[in-house]
């Protein structure tokens, strides 16, 4: 099937195929809904499939450690111990380079260049094997000592590795699944890849548990079922998603005479890829050290830390969920010209995160018990994870706008100032807390207002710069 261009408008498509010709718009419906439709309704839209897709996602990771935990202390402390690479990997492929990929074909579906989106797709691709190669071979140069660096011993050291090795050997299905999803949300379809979420988490939850636990036939695997299960639900994750993309009926599709790799489409996505990864590097830099920091103050205060940043992430893919649709709204608006409709979009999108994160930061501030209680009962725990969720909590309103604008920036195609305020941050919450612990000998309290006070910087110089024209020069 070959597709050519006609106009950049409303004139047709063209489209050659088996010798019958056919014409479908140049833009969908619902592309001219992300340009023209009421803004308020489209991104409730559009962002509830993500955000309850991504919440019901958090149940693997729950379930995961639930599983582990059933073997011993000492799997769950290896299962930790690859927690931060995980998490980092995911973080990558799903919001920096995955958000990129989004911001890239979106622009390019606004501008009405459908041929340029479907080179895109190829360019997205070998992005996803070159980040999961890259991955790899870190690991496998350097992942012994950095885990044992991060205080793996013995037999934790032995599980650590059990499963990393499973997971860093597949882990190219996991690049692909989110950067294929990352594309339909640009072509502002979250619908599809929300509900293959679910279907993942459907497969990947028992399946952790008969591989780690070896219920029935299947064989007990340990720490390491948990990444053959992983590695298994991003395989067919991974095919279900592309197989629309090549069979489907879609404007948009992954033709064999699309694959015309040019720098000029790396260089879209990396424009805003590269320095948008710098994001979750702080994130995990910050988790490493702030750990580090309050472990000096006993076993409870690390509990209560642990349990009280907890909720933190677990509202950041409930933001993800808003953010991965402001990147499609905002991108489409932006190819097409309509910079203050996109604004409109963001400001709209921070709002609502906003209010999310805020509202359940307030109720956790007031009532810390509700959340730390869950996990536990011992009194010195529950006391430092309280102190942490009324103090912390109080910020997570300007957290939720710091997020949501950064993916929102993502679609503007520049996300400078958004990681900028993510290193002034680190320099708050890291290097403040560093000089309060360990030179001034400060109390475990002021680490905590620390972090708070990095999380509201964080969210004023994000919004300062949109609010003084960070996204004008890159409008068409």
């Amino acid at each position: 099937m070959q597709a050519q261009c006609v106009s950049t408008q409303s004139s047709p498509l063209e489209v050659e195929e088996k010798g019958i010709r056919n014409t479908v718009p140049l833009r969908s419906t619902l592309t001219e809904s992300l340009l023209q439709g009421p803004i308020i309704p489209l991104l409730i839209r559009l962002a509830s499939p993500n955000v309850l897709a991504f919440f019901i996602q958090s149940l693997v990771s729950i379930a995961e450690v639930w599983y582990v935990g059933q073997l011993g202390t000492v799997y769950l402390a290896g299962l930790a111990l690859v927690y931060p690479l995980l998490m980092l990997m995911q973080m990558m492929s799903a919001g920096a380079l995955g958000g990129a990929v989004a911001s890239s074909v979106a622009r390019a579906i606004g501008k009405g260049s459908i041929d340029r989106a479907e080179s895109l797709i190829w360019h997205a691709l070998v992005l996803a094997l070159m980040g999961a190669g890259f991955f790899s071979a870190a690991y496998f140069s350097f992942g012994q000592p950095f885990l044992e660096l991060l205080g793996g011993r013995g037999e934790m050291l032995v599980e650590a590795q059990s499963y990393a090795l499973v997971l860093f050997s597949g882990c190219f299905l996991i690049w692909t699944t989110n950067i294929f999803a990352s594309i339909f949300r640009g072509m502002g379809d979250m619908r599809y890849p929300a509900i293959l979420m679910v279907l993942g988490v459907c497969i990947q939850v028992p399946l952790s548990g008969a591989l780690i636990l070896g219920w029935g036939h299947f064989p007990q695997l340990g720490v390491a079922g948990g990444a053959v299960s992983a590695i298994l639900s991003a395989a067919i994750t991974t095919a279900l998603l592309l197989w629309p993309l090549i069979k489907g009926s879609r404007a948009v599709k992954m033709r064999i005479g699309s694959f015309r790799l040019q720098y000029a489409l790396f260089k879209d996505i990396l424009r805003v890829g590269l320095l948008a990864s710098v994001s979750p590097i702080l994130t995990v830099f910050t988790i490493l050290c702030i750990t580090s920091l309050v472990s000096r103050f006993g076993p409870a205060a690390l509990a209560g830390y642990g349990i009280g940043a907890r909720l933190e992430f677990l509202l950041i893919p409930l933001i993800f969920g808003i953010g991965a649709a402001l990147t499609a709204m905002v991108g489409v608006n932006m190819g097409a010209g309509n910079l203050n409709r996109a604004l409109r979009i963001g400001w709209t999108g921070a709002a609502a995160a906003g209010l999310l994160s805020g509202l359940i930061g307030l109720v956790v501030a007031v009532r810390p018990a509700l959340w730390v209680g869950l996990y536990t009962q011992d009194p010195s725990v529950i006391e430092a994870g309280s102190n942490y969720l009324k103090i912390v909590g109080s910020a997570y309103l300007f957290q939720g706008v710091g997020l949501s604008l950064y993916f929102a920036s993502q679609g503007a195609g520049t996300v400078f100032w958004p990681v900028a305020a993510g290193v002034l941050r680190v320099i708050i919450s890291v290097g403040g807390a560093a000089v309060a612990v360990l030179l001034l000998d400060m109390g475990l309290n002021s680490l905590f207002i620390l972090t708070a006070a990095g999380m509201v910087i964080f969210g004023i110089i994000t919004a300062l710069s949109i609010l003084f024209g960070a996204w004008r020069k890159f409008a068409p």
